[in-house]
């Protein structure tokens, strides 16, 4: 999936835009952040939050294309939650964007649920 969302970005964006493309890949630790064992993750996000979110990283000076997928459901130790991609012109452009909207899609975009051991 990344590899063909950054081929397509490579296609249909002006090389003078270019100069980075940043992606995040979180996945499902065995421990919450209090250090509780869990078996999983139960995920739900809200769409038009995402569709919102996707948009205004874009509206950023610099940003050429901005790409997300996230893993709703009941997820296992290991399985993937999501992919972003952020690509821009310059890393100056592309990282402060990428945490922002990583901040966004955390606290607004999706609704996680740990499943303890």
């Amino acid at each position: 999936m990344v590899e063909e969302w950054m081929e397509e970005i490579r296609k249909s964006v002006s090389p003078d835009m270019l100069g980075m493309m940043l992606v995040h890949n979180g996945v499902v630790r065995a421990s919450s952040k209090q250090g509780t064992a869990v078996k999983g993750m139960r995920l739900t996000y809200d769409r038009s939050l995402l569709a919102a979110a996707i948009d205004e990283a874009k509206g950023h000076e610099g940003i050429a294309d901005v790409k997300v997928w996230i893993n709703e459901g009941d997820l296992n130790i290991g399985d993937d939650i999501m992919y972003v991609l952020v690509a821009g012109r310059f890393r100056t452009d592309v990282l402060p964007v990428l945490q922002g909207l990583l901040s966004n899609i955390k606290g607004e975009v999706v609704h996680e649920e740990e499943v303890l051991a």
